[in-house]
């Protein structure tokens, strides 16, 4: 692995199309410590892990945006999510609890069901779309989102092993500046021509510079600076209290009587624990004694 947890961005100069490849590294390995599932299962994160950090481009403004897919298979739910901070957070949800799940793909893990990318501002409106899981590639699957849900055309390329996962990706820019339809249209094609050559090894192991030069030489391409991404995970104890005062008052004494006096929150993410205790309520709830 020749990067480690950056995303660069790129343009052709010649025709009006963009670009942006991902690699991470140890933010990869952080997520899968918190999720000791087999091989399949952690190659799938690390392919939605990478596609949150390219979708994550898209925002602008101060909030993130996730995907998560869902199904009917072994594995009933994939997430992972991106901010503008470019920290980056995932989780897997098996059908059964105790199944080791062996297979690969969005076929074989999720089966059946839908794929939805949410853009979540700190400020604004949630916007949700929603497309089927119609394909056993997550790759078709965000294609297909972006052609019915944006209207843009866009090729999409992952890799993941058990070290890092990489992401490429190439969109039609929505207004043409450099060329006019037909010419676009044929650059599209060679383009896209182009980047279906790389192979998973290639993805990998070779650095953003020298993988886009080995693809696209034909082509003048402007590398923008890379972005850094990190594992980080947005829990804190005053989220996990604000959880706990919307059950209100009755509900919150009867999870005290039921775990033994004290009420505890696990964070899945990143296998943070929260304890609160009757003391803890009393201060939370105005000082109203729930013992």
């Amino acid at each position: 692995m020749s990067e480690n947890d950056v995303l660069h961005r790129f343009l052709f100069d010649e025709c009006d199309v963009r670009g942006e490849i991902v690699t991470l590294g140890d933010s990869y390995q952080e997520v899968m410590n918190n999720n000791p599932y087999p091989g399949g299962v952690r190659e799938l994160l690390g392919e939605c892990l990478a596609a949150a950090s390219l979708l994550s481009t898209t925002l602008k403004f101060n909030g993130l945006i996730s995907l998560q897919a869902q199904g009917d298979g072994p594995v009933s739910m994939v997430m992972a999510e991106c901010n503008h901070h470019q920290d980056l957070r995932g989780i897997v949800r098996l059908a059964n609890p105790n199944d080791r799940p062996q297979g690969r793909g969005v076929g074989e893990l999720l089966g059946k069901g839908v794929m939805a990318i949410t853009i979540e501002p700190e400020k604004g409106e949630r916007y949700q779309g929603v497309v089927p899981m119609d394909s056993d590639s997550l790759a078709h699957c965000l294609e297909h989102y972006f052609f019915q849900s944006e209207q843009l055309k866009t090729r999409l390329w992952f890799a993941s092993d058990g070290r890092a996962c990489t992401g490429l990706m190439l969109q039609a820019l929505p207004t043409p500046r450099h060329a006019d339809a037909d010419a676009n249209a044929e650059h599209w094609e060679t383009l896209g021509t182009l980047a279906g050559t790389v192979t998973p090894e290639e993805l990998l192991a070779l650095s953003h510079a020298e993988l886009l030069y080995r693809l696209f030489n034909e082509y003048r391409l402007r590398l923008f600076d890379p972005a850094p991404l990190r594992f980080a995970c947005g829990c804190s104890r005053e989220r996990s209290a604000n959880a706990l005062l919307s059950l209100g008052r009755e509900e919150l004494l009867a999870l005290l009587q039921e775990q033994g006096g004290k009420i505890g929150i696990d964070c899945q993410f990143c296998n943070q624990h929260y304890a609160f205790n009757a003391a803890d309520i009393d201060a939370m709830t105005g000082g109203q004694a729930l013992h």
